[in-house]
């Protein structure tokens, strides 16, 4: 899901109200007549509404109208968020004041992050029965909803997206490079072969190797075990002492100094232009960079995918979660665990592209099926599960956006105004620790 940044709460009353403008309901059913239907085709229960506050980007309505065909008694109302922002908000401000919130709550990436230090707010999954089917799911991704002991469970993962190495075969074949997804992640698989491959680059066609400072500490960052910048079991700050932070941050710094990383802003016009012109050999992105890549529309069947050295990383996805205050908690659970199997998690793959959690999907025919031309003819949902298959389990913590904000501002400096790379870490790191 769309990355999404904490913000302080406001008044409650204000943010109702501008909260209730913001958000669009979509009738699951077509009709209120329907809610009472379970009255009159053969259910053996009461009729039942399910509120489900939904991410934009979530498609689940023609899942939801098969599961109310076989469950005659359920009922589903979608409410969907522009952003993860006001999905944070609306919880917020509905929870502070003693409000309706939902029976079916989506969260990003980054929102179960912050919300993983309140489980008291939200049903264990455990009780309901989860833990027979936690060994369906990719282990890193259920451990992002698992509290650090274990014993709580608060979201089911519904989809992923893992980070890979987007490159253009073109450029590569200008440098003398491997153009074959296969032999490139093989000439790049270790992250001294990648800084090499990445001067040879630079210096056979003058253009800079790699998009953005902020992507290359991006993947190096990710591959921290088990934590990044915060203890998970007790929520102290460890990014001064986490070596895999520190290496990151030098390998970003020697890729600046040696000229093979670009200046561009990530997401900025002139990012975007140098996606467009081929100002740069490789963009190491999460999956939902493929929309940014394909709308450069000329480059079609110049790009590959191949895996980013030693290991992966994940940026977005999302859970869905059952609030404490919703109202139908089993039936509920039910729904969530029938939309999340691999059958339905098949299906969205299918029909939108949803990144599935559960790795035996890796192996259907269909989940393999398209050659894609764009990425000249690569079966790209191949890599992408391959590369889903290589993340580790990782905790970023309630402030991990805040910390690593300082971060990428030193880095920056480093780029922008040639700072000095070890008093812009000490200030980073003393910043961050500071703000705790």
């Amino acid at each position: 899901m769309k990355r999404g940044k904490w913000l302080a709460v406001l008044p409650v009353a204000a943010m109702m109200i501008s909260l209730l403008g913001a958000y669009s309901v979509i009738n699951a059913a077509n009709d209120e007549e329907s809610i009472a239907s379970g009255l009159t085709n053969g259910s053996l229960g009461s009729p039942i509404e399910l509120t489900f506050w939904a991410l934009e980007d979530a498609h689940y309505e023609a899942l939801a109208q098969e599961y109310m065909a076989e469950h005659s008694n359920i009922h589903i109302r979608f409410s969907k968020a522009t952003d993860s922002i006001e999905q944070d908000d609306r919880l917020e401000a509905a929870l502070s004041a003693g409000t309706e919130t939902p029976d079916i709550l989506m969260l990003n990436q980054e929102s179960m992050q912050r919300l993983m230090d309140q489980p008291d707010r939200f049903y264990n999954l455990y009780d309901f029965g989860a833990k027979s089917i936690e060994q369906n799911y990719l282990y890193w991704a259920w451990k992002q909803a698992t509290t650090a002991d274990g014993s709580f469970q608060m979201g089911l993962p519904a989809e992923v997206r893992p980070t890979v190495v987007y490159y253009r075969a073109d450029l590569m074949e200008q440098a003398g490079l491997p153009t074959d997804p296969e032999e490139f992640s093989a000439a790049i698989n270790k992250w001294d072969k990648f800084a090499a491959v990445a001067k040879q680059f630079t210096k056979e066609t003058g253009i800079p190797f790699a998009d953005s400072a902020e992507l290359v500490y991006n993947g190096l960052r990710d591959q921290s075990t088990d934590v990044i910048y915060f203890n998970k079991v007790d929520g102290s700050y460890i990014a001064d002492t986490n070596p895999q932070v520190k290496k990151a941050y030098d390998f970003t710094v020697t890729g600046i100094q040696e000229g093979w990383i670009g200046s561009w802003a990530l997401g900025s016009p002139e990012w975007e232009q140098a996606i467009r012109e081929g100002n740069a050999g490789v963009i190491l992105g999460p999956t939902w960079m493929e929309d940014k890549i394909r709308s450069a529309k000329a480059t079609a069947g110049k790009w590959r995918i191949a895996q980013i050295p030693e290991g992966s990383g994940s940026w977005g996805g999302s859970f869905l979660t059952l609030p404490m205050e919703g109202k139908h908690p089993k039936e509920a659970y039910e729904f969530i665990t029938w939309l999340t199997n691999k059958e339905q998690q098949l299906k969205s793959f299918q029909a939108n592209g949803q990144m599935p959690s559960i790795p035996s999907v890796y192996n259907e025919p269909a989940f393999l099926a398209e050659e894609d031309e764009f990425f000249g003819g690569q079966v790209i949902s191949e890599a992408y599960a391959r590369s889903a298959q290589r993340v580790k389990p990782f905790y970023r913590g309630p402030r991990f956006e805040q910390v690593d904000l300082k971060l990428k501002n030193a880095l920056q400096n480093v780029l922008e105004n040639k700072a000095n790379p070890q008093k812009e870490w000490e200030k980073a790191i003393a910043a961050a620790r500071n703000d705790g």
